[in-house]
């Protein structure tokens, strides 16, 4: 267990958490939470014992190992797959010892070694990094491919598959799925509900934490406290206890009116008609999960568009491609005011390529592509956070937007999102990730676009700011297509989804869950295809090893009366040398042959007669059971 008793931690002069006190048990899941620079990652870095507590005690069982996703990926020149199986270090540690075994011929230490890596699977740790690469989103190809050669987040899935590739105890994950679509964190949800030791996880992903975890530890206002129970479970007890405060009881219902509102406005419209029930299914969960935020530092909401065409662009038969390489082909879309759209489809698959033809940040090949004449867009993606004014403040991004706005209200528009005080003034550098994607989601909702485009908006933001950004979303008048690995904002603020898949963009008819096991049912069939050839190398070469293993203990049983006769022939030998020794140093004084001593001198020659007739027998079944030995390779 993980005991933490009265524990208090600072960094610097900023006290985290004090007096924290529970205890998480061998095999429990436990998900992490709290706002960004609550404490979390140092929480993990206490138990890695990289941080030690200021105050009181955490204590771990001995010699447990704890697995971790390494922040940094060295440019290497080793395979994917082999920096993959690097992750089982005791596994790395045995080959090792083999190899050295090996070189010095030492047959007993190689058997001992092949019985270790038998017992901790290492004859199969090929297809096992090669299916938790595969889920990751891999292809075969790329298991062979250097290290060096993949981008940022590709590495951070390869630092990823090497924590799960350890055989720990413990396993701390920080933020998994940052890096990741969607079908790859519905894998990873699945494989650590199957993890057997102890899981701490940091996520800001609410589906992914309701069905991983058992219990929740919320950091909060300097302390911790332990609920049992996933996410969902969480949020509804704090939501009791937050919901007898009136002031914030007042701001809930502010924001359940704004999605009643939104009903009230069009479910008569029959062009609204099937937003306006959408937001029905959401408001029952919105209503027991909004408590839970009511004391949420953002609050925004995206104002209506000044100019909102019936139709905002269509494409027929479009191609869409860089240079002779075809991504999509023959896709028709339509997208209309109020249209709310997800985007499925594996990672590589076209989405975000898509999205950028929508964007009208990348050409079509061929097909014919219309855009409304009042079209105004606004396009999130993950490289706009590299595209801000790092010298420049919040507040001057928004005046190179509206260099005629007042600064206050620009300030009160900033305040929203959370940027307050000096934040507003002081320059985007030294932001963190989450408040960059703050600052370009507050640019874009400024514009007032009539079409959002939103390549995973939720990358760096906390449960608080997603929380927030889809209640704004469900008030959106414009047409919304959006990418993203949560599931619990897909589910919120879409009507209809897409299929990416294949080079082809059509209809997704189901839901999540339906889209989910056709997922699990595809890579179950590829996984077999990819890993059939490496498990059938492995199983060969694993017979083909425990069949030598076998046959070379066969061999040392059939040797072993030979190896003992030789032993005690060379102890023999060993024994008729000494006496042979001792008689020859008494012939070798000149006293045994005088008068006196005849009898005696005539005693030991005769012994040594004897001896040496007995060595020179002992010494040809010496040589016989030498020679034997040797004809066997020993």
């Amino acid at each position: 267990m993980i005991n933490f008793t009265d524990v208090a931690l600072r960094r610097g002069g900023r006290l985290l958490f004090e007096k924290v006190s529970f205890t998480i048990h061998q095999g429990q899941r436990v998900g992490v939470t709290g706002v960004n620079g609550c404490g979390k990652s140092s929480l993990f870095a206490m138990i890695r014992g990289q941080l030690h507590s200021d105050a009181g005690e955490l204590t771990l069982p001995p010699n447990q190992v704890i697995a971790h996703v390494a922040q940094e990926t060295p440019a290497l020149n080793r395979s994917a797959i082999d920096y993959a199986i690097d992750g089982d270090v005791e596994l790395r540690t045995i080959e090792a010892e083999l190899l050295e075994a090996e070189q010095r011929d030492d047959g007993n230490r190689q058997a001992q070694l092949h019985a270790r890596l038998e017992s901790v699977d290492g004859y199969t740790s090929r297809s096992r990094a090669a299916r938790l690469l595969h889920g990751l989103g891999f292809t075969t190809a790329q298991e062979d491919a250097p290290v060096e050669r993949f981008s940022g987040g590709w590495r951070m899935r390869l630092n990823l598959a090497q924590a799960l590739m350890c055989r720990s105890d413990i396993l701390l994950l920080d933020e998994p799925t940052n890096h990741l679509d969607l079908d790859a964190v519905m894998w990873l949800q699945t494989w650590l509900s199957q993890y057997q030791g102890t899981l701490l996880l940091i996520s800001h992903d609410r589906d992914f934490l309701d069905d991983v975890t058992t219990h929740i530890a919320h950091v909060e206002q300097g302390g911790i406290e332990l609920y049992s129970g996933n996410y969902s479970a969480f949020e509804k007890r704090r939501a009791e206890r937050l919901a007898q405060q009136q002031s914030a009881y007042l701001k809930q219902q502010e924001e359940i009116a704004h999605i009643h509102s939104f009903v009230t406005r069009f479910k008569a419209k029959a062009s609204k008609a099937k937003q306006a029930q959408s937001r029905l299914k959401t408001l029952e969960r919105m209503e027991m999960i909004s408590a839970a935020h009511i004391d949420s530092p953002f609050h925004f909401s995206f104002l209506k568009p000044e100019k909102l065409p019936h139709m905002l662009l269509q494409m027929r038969d479009v191609t869409i491609g860089y240079g002779d390489k075809t991504i999509l082909s023959d896709v028709k879309l339509e997208l209309a005011s109020g249209d709310r759209v997800g985007l499925l489809g594996a990672n590589g698959a076209g989405k975000s390529t898509l999205i950028k033809v929508l964007a009208r940040a990348l050409e079509p090949t061929c097909g014919d592509f219309t855009w409304a004449q009042d079209l105004r867009i606004g396009y999130f993606a993950q490289h706009q956070l590299e595209q801000l004014q790092l010298d420049e403040s919040p507040l001057e991004h928004l005046l190179r937007l509206d260099p005629r706005a007042r600064e206050q209200a620009l300030r009160d528009f900033l305040g929203g999102f959370a940027f307050h005080g000096d934040k507003v003034t002081d320059p985007v550098k030294p932001f963190s990730g989450g408040e960059k994607a703050r600052l370009v989601l507050a640019m874009l909702v400024y514009q007032r676009p009539n079409l959002l485009l939103l390549d995973e908006p939720t990358n760096h933001l906390d449960l608080e700011m997603r929380h927030a950004l889809s209640v704004a979303l469900q008030g959106f008048e414009g047409a919304l297509v959006v990418i993203s690995h949560d599931r619990h904002m897909l589910r919120s603020v879409t009507d209809r989804w897409l299929w990416v898949d294949g080079g082809r963009v059509t209809p997704f008819d189901g839901d999540l869950e339906s889209y989910r096991q056709q997922m699990i049912a595809r890579r179950d069939a590829d996984e077999a295809a990819t890993v059939s050839s490496v498990d059938m190398a492995c199983e060969k070469s694993a017979v083909t090893r425990k069949a030598r293993r076998q046959q070379e203990a066969e061999q040392r049983r059939a040797l072993k009366p030979l190896q003992n006769r030789l032993k005690k022939l060379e102890q023999q030998l060993e024994r008729l040398n000494g006496k042979k020794e001792e008689i020859e140093a008494v012939l070798a004084e000149s006293a045994i042959y005088s008068d006196a001593e005849k009898g005696r001198l005539k005693e030991l020659l005769a012994v040594q007669a004897s001896l040496n007739s007995e060595l020179d027998e002992v010494e040809e079944e010496w040589l016989a059971v030498s020679e034997s030995l040797e004809a066997q390779g020993l």
